[in-house]
C-alpha cells in the first residue's frame, strides 16, 4: 500500500534525482555555489548589540561570501588542530555567527558535529555525550566549565573555546581562524553514506538518542523542503529553531536569528519577533506550535509573511485559525509531519487543516496531510517488539489505525551506539530489481518501488544512499546500514491511518496509547474532544495501572477507535485518566463545574465514555526543544500519585 502524493506537494526536482544517482555529495557544497551566485547577499543576521529602546540592532551579519571564506579558514585551522574527516566534535555554541561558521567548517572537512539540546536534564546530557564518544569539544566558556565540573565528554582531547579561554587549555576559535587564513577552499569529497552529523532527539519520550545523519540525508532534505514548500532563493527567513537555519544558505535565503531563548519558544517576546519581521521584511517563518501560539495570541498582523512552517507537535486548531487571520490572504501555513529521524514525511496546509477541524474534535485524530514524494508511507499492525524483516503481511487496510512507517531518501538508518534502539525502530526491506530507462540512467519519481515490491537497478543504488562499498559507508559505533538490495523502513513510533482521500491522520505516540478493559485509546483521538471546552487550555490522556498486567504479545484485541479498528498487542490493562490544564485566571471554585462538563462531553462520544477520572493539573510539563510536546510520562506518574490504589479504594 503506497501513498505518494501526485499533486501536493510537488515532485522532486531533477537536481535531487541527479544527486541520487550520480554525484558524491557534501552538504556544505551548496555554500560555495551560493557564495558565487549571491556573494553580497546577507546570509544571516544575529541580534548583536541593543539600542536605547532595548531592541536588538541585528548588527552581527555575514554575507554569503564571508560565510564561505571564513568557514574555509576555520576548516583549515581545525584540520591543523586535529579535527579532520570523520572526527566527532561536540558543538555547544549559542545561536551566533560562530555557530554557523563552525557547522559549515565541520561539514566542509567531513568531520561530524554532535548536537545535543543544552536544556535537557544534565544527567541525560552526560549520557548523550558519553555515548557519542567525541574526540573534540567546541564550546563557549560556560560549556567548557560545565564539561570540567560535570565530567562531560571525557574522550574529547581536542578543546576549542568560542570566546575567552580560561584554564582548560586548547585553542580559541580566533586562533583557529587565524591558523587557517589564506588556505583557500576546503571541501571534502564526502560520499552520500558518510556520517555528516549526530543529532540527538529531544528526549520527550525517554533519554535522547543520537540520530545518525549522513550527507545524503541532508542533501535530500534540502531538496524535499524546497519542492514541498516552493521555497525560492532571495527570501528572508526567521528560523526560531536555530538548527533549522542551517538549511537556509543551501536554499539561498537570508536568516534573521531572532532575539529569544531558542530553548523556550513559549516564552518568546512577540514585540521582539515583530520588530525583526517588520525591520527586515521577513517572508518566511519556522517555529514550533508554542512559538506560533505566541504570535497568534499577540494578535498583530504579519503583512510580509508568505509562508509559516510549524513542526514539533500538532498545531491546535484555534491557533491555526487565529494565525491565518493575521497572515495575508495568499500566505500559506504549513504543518510538516516528521521527526528528527525523518523530515519531512507529510505536509498539510492551514486551509485544509481547518477543513478537518470538526473531524478532529470528534475523535478522528489530527490530519497531517499527504506524504511528501518520494517518501513511501505505510501503516502496519502495532507491535512493541522489533521487526527485523519487512513483510507486506504487516500492512493494515486504509482506515485502520496502525503504526506509521516511512521509507525514503531522508529516512535515517541508525542511532549512534544504540543498537537496541536501532533494532526496535528500523526494518530491513528486501527489494526486487527492475530495469528502468531514462537520461543518465535515472528514473522518474513514479518508478520508486511501490510498496517495496520493485527496485531500481544498480545505477540507482544511491537513490537512497545504499551503496556501501566505500570505506566511509559503514558507520562507527555499531550502526548498520542497508545494502544494495535492501532499504531501511523507519518506524515513526506514532499511530495513525490513511483516509479514503490518501491523507495521513496522526493519532498519537505508540508508547502513549492507553489500553483499557473497554479498548485502546489514542491521545490524539481523545484530547481534541475535550479541548473544545472554552475554559480548557489543553488536556492529556494517561493510563495508570489498575489491574495486574496481562503480558502476552501473542494475544491481540480489536477495539473501536472512533470507528477505526485497531489491532494492538496487549501490554496490560490501565485506567484512563484525563489530565486537564485550564486557562489562567480560573478560580478553584469553578473546577467541579468544569470537570462535570468535561464528563458530559466524554459521554457524548462512545470512545471517550469510558473515561471517568479527570484531574486538574496546574501546568503541564513540556519538552525542551519545542515547548509543545506534553511530558505524558511525568503526568502519568503524577496522576498515579493523586489516585488511591485499588486496595485503598476497596477498603473505602
Amino acid at each position: 500500500m503506497e501513498h505518494i502524493s501526485k499533486s501536493t506537494p510537488p515532485q522532486p526536482s531533477p537536481a535531487l534525482r541527479a544527486w541520487e544517482g550520480v554525484h558524491r555529495s557534501n552538504i556544505a557544497a551548496a555554500l560555495p555555489r551560493m557564495a558565487a551566485q549571491r556573494g553580497e547577499q546577507i546570509a544571516l543576521r544575529c541580534p548583536g548589540t541593543r539600542g536605547r529602546d532595548g531592541l536588538a540592532r541585528y548588527d552581527l551579519t555575514l554575507t554569503y561570501a564571508q560565510l564561505d571564506a571564513r568557514s574555509d579558514a576555520i576548516a583549515a585551522g581545525l584540520a591543523k588542530s586535529g579535527i579532520v574527516r570523520g572526527v566527532r566534535a561536540v558543538l555547544m555554541v549559542r545561536p551566533s555567527p560562530e555557530f554557523f561558521l563552525l557547522m559549515f567548517a565541520l561539514f566542509k572537512l567531513g568531520a561530524v558535529p554532535v548536537l545535543v539540546d543544552p536544556g535537557i536534564d544534565k544527567r541525560a546530557l552526560k549520557q548523550c555525550l558519553d555515548e557519542a564518544q567525541p574526540q573534540a569539544f567546541i564550546g563557549i566558556p560556560l560549556a567548557h566549565a560545565a564539561r570540567i565540573v560535570l565530567r562531560w565528554a571525557k574522550s574529547a582531547r581536542i578543546r576549542i573555546t568560542v570566546g575567552r579561554r580560561w584554564g582548560w587549555g586548547g585553542k580559541t576559535l580566533q586562533h583557529i581562524e587565524a591558523l587557517g587564513a589564506g588556505a583557500g577552499p576546503q571541501l571534502a569529497d564526502t560520499e552520500p553514506n558518510e556520517i555528516a552529523a549526530i543529532l540527538f532527539t529531544s528526549g520527550s519520550t525517554g533519554v535522547p538518542k543520537g540520530v545518525v545523519y549522513r550527507h545524503r540525508h541532508f542533501v535530500a532534505q534540502i531538496e524535499l523542503l524546497r519542492t514541498a514548500f516552493d521555497i525560492e532563493a532571495g527570501g528572508v527567513d526567521l528560523p526560531t529553531f536555530p538548527p533549522f537555519a542551517l538549511f537556509d544558505p543551501a536554499l539561498g535565503l537570508t536568516s534573521i536569528i531572532p532575539d529569544m531563548d531558542p530553548t523556550r519558544p513559549a516564552s518568546a517576546d512577540p514585540h521582539k519577533l515583530h520588530d525583526a519581521i517588520a525591520r527586515f521584511g521577513v517572508t518566511q517563518l519556522f517555529g514550533s506550535p508554542a512559538l506560533v501560539d505566541v504570535l497568534a495570541r499577540h494578535g498583530a498582523k504579519l503583512p510580509t509573511i508568505r509562508k509559516v512552517l510549524s513542526a514539533g507537535a500538532p498545531v491546535p486548531p484555534d491557533v491555526v485559525t487565529k494565525m491565518r487571520e493575521l497572515l495575508p490572504e495568499d500566505a500559506q501555513l504549513w504543518t510538516p509531519y516528521g521527526a528528527t529521524e525523518c523530515l519531512p514525511v507529510a505536509v498539510i496546509e492551514g486551509r485544509e487543516l481547518q477543513a478537518t477541524r470538526a473531524a478532529t474534535e470528534n475523535g478522528a485524530g489530527t490530519c497531517v496531510g499527504r506524504p511528501v514524494a518520494p517518501n513511501v508511507v505505510r501503516i502496519i499492525r502495532i507491535r512493541d517488539e522489533a521487526i527485523p524483516e519487512w513483510s507486506d503481511d504487516l500492512l493494515v487496510p486504509d482506515g485502520e489505525v496502525g503504526e506509521i512507517t516511512v521509507a525514503g531518501p531522508t529516512a535515517t538508518d541508525a542511532y549512534f551506539e544504540r543498537p537496541e534502539a536501532t533494532r526496535l525502530a528500523k526494518i530491513r526491506e528486501r527489494l526486487a530489481t527492475i530495469q528502468v530507462s531514462g537520461p543518465a540512467g535515472l528514473s522518474s519519481v513514479d518508478e520508486f518501488p511501490p510498496a517495496g515490491r520493485i527496485r531500481a537497478s544498480s545505477p540507482h543504488a544511491k537513490r537512497e544512499g545504499l551503496d556501501d562499498a566505500s570505506p566511509h559507508a559503514q558507520a562507527s559505533g555499531g550502526e548498520d546500514i542497508a545494502s544494495s538490495d535492501t532499504r531501511i523502513v523507519h518506524r515513526m513510533g506514532d499511530v495513525g491511518y490513511f483516509d479514503a482521500q490518501g491523507r495521513l491522520w496522526f493519532c498519537g505516540r505508540k508508547s502513549h496509547r492507553v489500553e483499557t478493559v473497554d479498548g485502546t485509546l489514542c491521545t490524539e483521538q481523545v484530547e481534541p474532544v475535550f479541548n473544545v471546552h472554552p475554559e480548557v487550555r489543553r488536556t492529556a490522556l494517561v493510563g495508570i495501572a489498575r489491574k495486574p498486567s496481562i503480558a502476552s504479545s501473542q494475544v491481540s484485541q480489536d477495539s473501536s477507535i472512533h470507528g477505526h479498528a485497531a489491532t494492538l498487542g496487549r501490554r496490560g490493562f490501565n485506567e484512563p485518566v484525563l489530565c486537564v490544564e485550564l486557562h489562567t485566571g480560573i478560580a478553584p471554585t469553578q473546577h467541579a463545574r468544569i470537570l462535570a462538563q468535561l464528563r458530559a462531553i466524554g459521554q457524548r462520544h462512545p470512545p471517550t465514555a469510558c473515561i471517568e477520572r479527570f484531574l486538574i493539573h496546574p501546568k503541564f510539563p513540556v519538552d525542551i526543544r519545542h515547548n509543545a510536546k506534553i511530558g505524558r510520562e511525568k503526568l502519568a506518574a503524577w496522576a498515579a500519585s493523586q489516585v488511591p490504589s485499588p486496595s485503598a479504594e476497596g477498603e473505602g
